[in-house]
């Protein structure tokens, strides 16, 4: 609405770097937090009055986006309406960085090659129309050899904001004897139970060959300055691993213990948000990610498969006792600007940028962004957000 105005946001409860102040003003011009002071000036005011006033949201792994292309088994969308949809949600539920993770996989189908070079091309062109700032999550399945030149060229290339390493083949081998652990693969990839077998055994003849190529693709994504992540790190051994080659972030550690190393070394641990939402994995074998928090072994929040969960996590975490409210939305904020280099967003300060979310928290209903403002633009506006927002 503002453009490039100058203008304060007034009457909320602000969080601020050192906590929390109901009388503090943020001021904002360009784009950018120019101030933050205890009176308004001459700008232009938003009346954020009984909502808390919060760093944009920072979603460092959103795989739910893979149903927003294909949402029912086989059936595929437009990339460019999946983007502009997805955009919607994400500026709605508070989220004003998005990193988008989608699988580059040796399956055919959904993970394919053809889906992630349509995606790259997809958000290129649809960059300039998004209200939220959408990056490229890259998650490598390490088996997927022939896909290593294409990354190496992508990373050199900018194309790709954040790496990961996904290791899902050996336990497609353990449960290919199962036919309903198989349907979700054979209805991606759109293959027979045969041909996925037989593709699936070709594949695991290489297994020989994939930590040469992890170590490669490792030391281009650092020469990039690309921040990378162990995705489902099953023990501290393998955190210790990727620690060595400066891979050092652990996304879903399976094990308290391997949260512990990573920490250890410093390392952000990234849990889902959907977890704390419901009280607990949805995987029996997972850890709880709000017992991981109250240990000081989670440091970050993500959407997982589900955006509308960060915003509520915060809070849940909060309502329970597990941290404050400020520490709480550190994770889905502060804590994952820092993960990926991000110095300019997740907080409220003079010379960031002017991502911030305002939020209505009413007794008895969940929380719920009111407005989102990405860049000083207000993006989203929802019931209750003022005659200024509207």
């Amino acid at each position: 609405m503002y453009g490039m105005a100058r203008y304060a946001v007034v009457g909320g409860k602000v969080l601020l770097p050192h906590g929390f102040e109901a009388d503090a003003v943020v001021v904002i011009e360009d784009g950018a937090i120019v101030e933050v002071a205890g009176e308004t000036g001459a700008a232009r005011i938003v009346d954020a009055d009984g909502l808390y006033v919060l760093p944009g949201i920072v979603d460092l792994h959103g795989d739910a986006f893979e149903r927003q292309i294909m949402p029912r088994p086989g059936v595929h969308f437009d990339l460019q309406l999946a983007l502009t949809d997805t955009d919607r949600q994400l500026v709605a539920n508070g989220i004003t960085t998005a990193y988008h993770g989608v699988t580059y996989s040796w399956e055919p189908g959904l993970r394919g090659r053809d889906t992630i070079v349509g995606l790259m091309t997809a958000l290129d062109a649809a960059k300039p129309h998004l209200s939220c700032d959408t990056h490229l999550h890259l998650r490598h399945e390490t088996y997927n050899l022939d896909g290593e030149a294409d990354i190496l060229a992508w990373l050199a290339a900018g194309r790709v904001a954040l790496l990961a390493f996904n290791d899902h083949t050996p336990d497609m081998l353990r449960k290919q004897s199962d036919p309903r652990e198989m349907m979700t693969l054979l209805q991606r990839t759109r293959l027979s139970a045969d041909e996925f077998g037989a593709l699936l055994a070709r594949v695991a003849t290489r297994a020989g060959d994939v930590e040469a190529s992890i170590r490669r693709l490792a030391a281009a994504a650092a020469a990039a300055g690309v921040p990378q992540a162990s995705h489902d790190d099953p023990a501290p051994e393998t955190r210790r691993w990727f620690q060595d080659i400066r891979c050092e972030i652990s996304e879903f550690p399976k094990t308290r213990e391997t949260a512990a190393v990573a920490r250890e070394f410093g390392n952000h641990v990234i849990f889902g948000a959907p977890n704390v939402v419901r009280g607990g994995s949805h995987q029996r074998s997972s850890v709880a990610a709000a017992e991981m928090t109250a240990a000081g072994l989670c440091t970050v929040l993500a959407s997982d498969y589900y955006y509308p969960a960060m915003l509520p996590a915060a809070f849940r975490l909060a309502k329970d006792g597990v941290c404050s409210l400020a520490d709480a939305w550190a994770l889905i904020s502060a804590n994952p600007a820092t993960a990926v280099g991000l110095k300019d967003r997740g907080r409220l300060a003079p010379g960031l940028r002017a991502d911030i979310v305002l939020v209505e928290a009413a007794c008895g209903r969940p929380p719920r962004a009111v407005a989102s403002i990405v860049g000083g633009r207000t993006v989203y506006a929802g019931k209750g957000a003022g005659p200024y927002l509207a």
